[in-house]
């Protein structure tokens, strides 16, 4: 799959329903860029970066598609690799976590837990 993506000039995405990137971050990661609508899927993988065509109109995309870097594309899907998207979450549950250590509640003897 990866020769044929990597083999493609543009990879044309033509739907306006389905909004999983992955196919989108796996042509890229191929160095090919992108052209599709500029709905959700499309808008939230591709957004303003150079790495793809958003048009209403998937011909004009695609020709813009043709004009954008290869490598602009590949080191844009590599920065979203599963290892740095475990990094960003893992920073942003690092963020959300109180000063102090979490520690379980200590039980007075003979008390029940407290029920909300």
């Amino acid at each position: 799959m990866t020769a044929h993506l990597a083999a493609a000039d543009v990879f044309v995405f033509p739907s306006r329903t389905d909004t999983f990137g992955i196919v989108q971050l796996e042509a890229l990661a191929c160095g090919t860029p992108v052209a599709a609508f500029p709905v959700t899927g499309p808008l939230d993988v591709i957004a303003d970066h150079p790495v793809g065509a958003l048009d209403t109109d998937l011909r004009s995309a695609c020709i813009r598609a043709l004009g954008i870097s290869r490598e602009a594309c590949r080191s844009f899907a590599l920065e979203r690799s599963w290892e740095n998207s475990a990094r960003q979450f893992i920073g942003n549950l690092t963020a959300l976590q109180p000063s102090r250590s979490l520690r379980p509640a200590r039980r007075v003897a003979g008390s029940s837990p407290v029920r909300g």
